[in-house]
């Protein structure tokens, strides 16, 4: 069973337009719910590979209720803590222009006995999973170093923690040594502390996970690929070309993609081959965190990649 942490969970409206103007009415053309949040995109991709999945984190009010509803027809487990506070939303504006801008409310208040009850939760659930992933960002109320606090009681469980997530979240939880992080290349800069240019930045990138214990790491470079770091070496995949329609969702998918062959015990450079296959079938979808599984495989064998360094004596 794999574990799916999401603190800041939303009711994720995608909206259709032409073009959308900034100080005017924009009139959209379609909208759709799903239910969204980091954990909970990656959730669904693992449930549409058939992976027994535990969701957890806070829900509050209908928008709570409509998620819950929506994920256990999926067939996964939820285990959410039931806040006062409503579950935020979050807008997904899609222009055929080929911009698409997001507005995401900040969540929900937390209170320290809707905290504990989580952490309660949390070490209930930890013994029944083979690996937890913490994903997103955390609503008001939820400390800094939760994702830090997370990963070291998995590990005093014997169970490793992927973590993909930003800010002072992502730097307090690469402390605490997690077994897998997926930033994209803004957040692991913010971790540094500067800038990372060209081939030297990226190789200056996976020295510093590797100091600091992290065993793999995947950042995202947007359309212009993936790179991984890990225990056989640095690698880069260049991703195939496609249609895109919407790219919200597609580090999630790398995620879910990484968790699923960790779990197989597939080598780096095969995770990496089928963690881009995947996130660039999900962006030639309008639905976020949604992988169309047969243009995924045919994608397979277009990722290209480079060993930029050898592995790790």
């Amino acid at each position: 069973m794999i574990l799916t942490v999401t603190l800041n969970p939303a009711v994720d409206k995608t909206y259709q337009t032409g073009e959308l103007f900034c100080g005017r009415v924009n009139r959209m053309r379609s909208m759709t719910n799903i239910a969204g949040g980091k954990g909970i995109n990656v959730s669904r991709i693992l449930r549409q590979y058939g992976r027994e999945v535990t969701a957890t984190g806070f829900l509050g009010g209908f928008p709570g209720q409509w998620i819950e509803k929506e994920l256990l027809e999926t067939g996964m487990k939820c285990e959410f803590v039931r806040i006062s506070q409503e579950t935020r939303s979050s807008m997904n504006i899609v222009a055929d222009n080929g911009y698409v801008t997001e507005i995401l409310e900040p969540g929900p208040q937390i209170t320290e006995a809707e905290m504990e009850e989580f952490m309660d939760r949390f070490d209930r659930l930890l013994p029944d999973c083979s690996i937890v992933v913490l994903s997103g960002s955390a609503p008001r109320g939820v400390p800094d170093e939760i994702y830090a606090e997370l990963i070291r009681r998995a590990a005093a469980q014997g169970k490793e923690a992927v973590l993909d997530s930003s800010g002072e979240l992502l730097r307090k939880g690469i402390a605490a040594e997690p077994a897998v992080i997926k930033p994209n290349r803004r957040e692991m800069e913010y971790v540094i502390g500067h800038r990372l240019n060209g081939r030297e930045g990226l190789l200056e990138a996976a020295a510093f996970l590797r100091r600091n214990g992290v065993s793999l790491a995947a950042v995202s470079l947007g359309n212009r690929g993936l790179l991984m770091a890990g225990k056989e070496g640095l690698f880069y995949a260049r991703p195939p070309r496609v249609r895109t329609r919407n790219t919200v969702g597609c580090g999630d998918c790398v995620v879910a993609s990484m968790v699923m062959s960790r779990m197989d015990g597939l080598g780096e450079e095969e995770m990496l081959r089928r963690a881009v296959a995947l996130s660039a079938a999900s962006a030639s979808c309008l639905e976020s965190g949604s992988v169309p599984k047969e243009l995924a495989e045919s994608l397979y064998d277009q990722v290209v990649v480079e060993r930029l360094q050898p592995e790790q004596g």
